[in-house]
């Protein structure tokens, strides 16, 4: 098994990439400030920035809104968006930074936060917001959450939102075939079965088998599992024998009581399949609410909290809290912060987190009224915020983590799916790497 050490592998596959995707960049009307190690400058404050999305298309609109609200309150500063798909993110990124053609400023979520940072692209920005309008405004946890992502205890990043794993369920097929809402991981298992009617094309569950899968996979082993903690000592609890008995009984569903056709789903696909189609259940986070309430109206399903254990044992996995990052080789630090303070100031964060679904990091964004009429992000807020469920905390300092649990592992799953592989030597073989990446970077923080 190939093994990563220190991001090595990830930076010659982007420096082999680079004339082509940068390229790419170049066209998407990004002019850069730079490559990685730039020291760049505060510039004068006014002129033109520009921002990448790290979640194009889906969020294009809000940030253009966003955007112009800034403009017209700096009309001398000129806000160029990007929007990058949230799969591509990551290449852009180790691209520009091997060859330049950086932002001044760029959404990165915690998953890919120290890969960055370790490359000093980033800049901390602790002193900023100490003399900024958002001392005292951001959510505590979500900023801890961000300084140990980061891996150097720094804040690299702004934090914009968190989002929780959500159970959407049909309230309508529910109620037609006389079931409990699906509390626990029994009543969960039981409705998928249940809901399932092949030679009508009904299915019980659908399933993450394509980009993404991983994090999804880790949150029904833990959340079944009941296991606390992602370590025990210097290992890894990935393949403890609990999470691999979850795991066979999780990817069991698939083709049992979802569609063969998941076995290549990402978020997209998975979505506008559930929203559209009879199938009784589905996991995403707080951003797909919004596609739901559209295709499905408010009275035909319900988002709740991942499932319990029997007990009422309430253990999820960490997710990923969005931010927004300053790029060290800005040649317009300046303006690139008054941007980032605008777009986490109450009224824009709350207005990008009402559109995503999302909860905001702005304290004085959480209080307001959308977000007790937004039920899933309601309930969400309250599990994550309310000391009840056990979060197992996902190693998103180390540098690797982003890669190895979607580029490396993301295929190796679906031969699970397949039946090519077992639960237990992809467990194993996802440990490896993990334990192999802890050790390295123990050894480079000591």
């Amino acid at each position: 098994m190939t093994i990563f050490r220190n991001g090595r592998r990830r930076a010659a596959s982007a420096l082999a990439l680079t004339t082509v995707l940068a390229l790419t960049v170049t066209a998407c009307g990004d002019d850069g400030s730079g490559a990685a190690g730039d020291k760049g400058n505060e510039g004068s404050g006014k002129g033109e920035i520009t921002f990448w999305d790290n979640n194009g298309g889906v969020r294009t609109d809000v940030w253009k809104e966003i955007i112009k609200d800034f403009e017209n309150a700096n009309p001398d500063i000129k806000v160029t968006y990007v929007g990058i798909a949230s799969t591509e993110v990551q290449s852009k990124y180790d691209t520009a930074i091997q060859g330049g053609g950086l932002p001044d400023v760029g959404g990165v979520g915690a998953a890919m936060l120290a890969g960055i940072a370790a490359q000093n692209a980033l800049e901390p920005l602790d002193a900023r917001i100490e003399s900024s309008a958002l001392k005292g405004k951001l959510n505590a946890g979500m900023v801890e959450s961000v300084k140990s992502a980061g891996g150097q205890g720094k804040l690299f990043t702004v934090p914009t939102s968190a989002s929780n794993g959500v159970l959407y369920y049909r309230t309508d097929l529910f109620r037609a075939a006389g079931l409990e809402e699906p509390t626990t991981w029994s009543k969960f298992y039981a409705a998928a079965d249940k809901l399932t009617a092949k030679d009508k094309n009904r299915f019980g569950y659908t399933i993450r088998g394509g980009a993404g899968s991983i994090a999804q996979a880790l949150d029904a082993m833990y959340g079944q599992s009941g296991i606390t903690s992602f370590w025990n000592g210097d290992r890894t609890t990935v393949n403890d024998p609990k999470n691999v008995a979850a795991l066979e009984k999780y990817v069991g569903l698939f083709k049992k009581n979802t569609p063969a056709a998941d076995v290549n789903n990402d978020f997209t696909k998975m979505v506008a399949q559930w929203d559209s189609g009879e199938i009784g259940m589905l996991n995403h986070n707080l951003g797909s609410y919004k596609d739901h309430v559209k295709a499905l109206g408010t009275e035909k399903f319900r988002g709740i909290p991942n499932p319990t254990t029997d007990d009422g044992t309430r253990v999820q996995v960490s997710n990923p809290v969005d931010g927004l990052g300053l790029f060290s080789s800005s040649k317009n630090k300046a303006a690139a912060w008054k941007f980032i303070e605008f777009a986490a100031s109450h009224q824009s964060n709350s207005k990008w987190n009402e559109s995503a679904g999302a909860i905001p990091a702005n304290t004085e964004a959480a209080q307001d009224a959308w977000i007790q009429k937004a039920e899933p992000t309601k309930l969400a807020a309250e599990v994550l915020f309310s000391g009840k469920a056990a979060i197992v905390q996902l190693p998103y300092y180390l540098p690797d983590w982003n890669t190895i649990s979607k580029a490396d592992n993301e295929p190796a799953f679906q031969k699970v799916l397949l039946g090519k592989s077992t639960a237990k030597e992809f467990l194993d073989g996802l440990a490896e790497q993990l334990n192999t990446a802890q050790a390295e970077w123990k050894s480079q923080n000591k």
